[in-house]
């Protein structure tokens, strides 16, 4: 690995120096001498982006999403690392596919893979998973979700908060109350749904399942967190149970905090995703809670599909869309042009956060000597026009097609290696 000198980076903080880094860790810049030169006059250098919630479909659906391209999607966005989730095929319910995915992933990605153990076998809700051994295995896995599921039975959550907990592991839930939002649902339930002739997924389906498990997480002294927010509802759920100390985090994907309900109008399956894309009331709730620090990280929720799972009516499409490529330009569109963010909180929300959530020691550190070399340099006035065809995912279901947003990510280096460079 050749060494990097990084000069002229500004850091969040606003301090400018001169960056070494060997052996995959920054040391003085002055003992690199015979190096890689990047001149990064004008640019930030932040720590490197951590996603809580990736979908890399490798092993089982190839065709739309591999670690390879996941990972280097990832790496044009600034990610060092990613949370890949358990609903793969077979699910990650045990040590040997939990193992076996962070082998593969050893091969051939371009950004840290974190391996995310299902709560229950085989994503059924009904029977616990070998979390004991996941955490305990090579893999060392501390994060577990059925997302795309929810966890429905009570008794089930309660047993998985109280095991995880002796491992200080942590509980992602897909809240979704499928009583009141089946899996049909595919609609903000509201007068868009009612005319389009959607089913529709009212918000209370989320917020009522957050109230349920933050009282199960304080009754069982557990880690939970809630995946994707999207619903005004749901944050003030979270910010109350906040305030009593519950142990709660909660993350929001960027399409929530960009995207609403009125872009389902088209009937483009592009922008069919679970939960759904809300309304301007829901999207403001979410930017204030991130702001305020209610919503603790940003979450991708990179959801790939083939064009065959995409292409069909908007009921039947597969939900998702894709998110690491445009996340960073999403929150410095909506968060850092318009004040409600500041850099240092950014760095926060997007790369220290989303590391303690499953215990990562190597990502979400600072830029210091010593530290893994972890970075992504930024240019926060360069914007274009986003092409799905320039993606290096192998999917093209990209909601951010043909708008003009912040293109900041001019170089990503992981562990000290340059995985992208514009």
């Amino acid at each position: 690995m050749r060494d990097l000198l990084i000069t002229g980076a500004a850091l969040a903080d606003g301090t400018t120096g001169d960056l070494g880094v060997r052996d995959g860790v920054f040391v003085p810049a002055a003992d690199v001498t015979d190096a890689e030169r990047i001149d990064a006059d004008g640019l930030l250098a932040l720590p490197g982006l951590v996603d809580s919630h990736t979908h890399l479909r490798e092993p089982g659906r190839e065709d739309a999403e591999t670690i390879a391209t996941g990972t280097l999607a990832a790496a044009r966005g600034g990610y060092t690392a990613v949370h890949a989730m358990a609903n793969l095929d077979p699910v990650t319910d045990s040590a040997e596919a939990a193992e076996y995915l962070k082998a593969l992933a050893g091969r051939t990605a371009s950004a840290e893979v974190i391996v995310v153990g299902s709560v229950t076998k085989g994503l059924a809700g009904d029977e616990l998973s070998e979390m004991g051994l996941m955490s305990r295995s090579a893999a060392g896995v501390r994060m577990f979700s059925d997302d795309g599921k929810c966890v429905m039975d009570s008794l089930v959550m309660r047993r998985a908060l109280t095991y995880a907990k002796t491992f200080d592991g942590v509980i992602a839930q897909h809240a979704q109350d499928t009583r009141l939002a089946g899996t049909g649902a595919c609609c903000h339930e509201s007068e868009i749904s009612g005319r389009l002739g959607l089913p529709g997924w009212p918000a209370q389906a989320e917020s009522a399942i957050i109230a349920r498990d933050v009282e199960l997480a304080q009754l069982a002294g557990g880690r939970l967190h809630i995946c994707h927010v999207s619903t005004a509802e749901g944050v003030e759920v979270i910010r109350w149970a906040k305030a009593r100390g519950v142990n709660v985090t909660a993350e929001v994907t960027p399409h929530h905090l960009y995207l609403a309900t009125r872009e389902v109008e088209s009937y483009d399956t592009t922008f069919k995703v679970n939960p759904p894309l809300r309304t301007d009331e829901h999207i403001e709730a979410v930017r204030e809670a991130l702001a305020d620090g209610t919503i603790d990280m940003v979450g991708t929720d990179h959801a790939p599909h083939a064009r065959q799972d995409k292409d069909h009516p908007f009921d039947i499409a597969l939900p998702g869309m894709l998110g690491l490529e445009q996340s960073l330009a999403v929150v410095l569109e909506v968060m850092i042009n318009t004040g409600r963010l500041d850099w240092p909180t950014l760095v926060e929300r997007m790369s220290y956060a989303p590391a303690r959530l499953s215990r990562t020691a190597t990502q979400g550190r600072p830029i210091v000597v010593g530290e893994p070399a972890n970075l992504v340099l930024v240019d926060p006035s360069a914007r274009a026009v986003v092409d799905r065809d320039a993606s290096a995912s192998k999917s093209r279901n990209n909601p951010y097609h043909g708008r003009d947003l912040p293109d900041p990510v001019i170089a990503t280096v992981w562990a000290g290696r340059l995985t992208y460079r514009r």
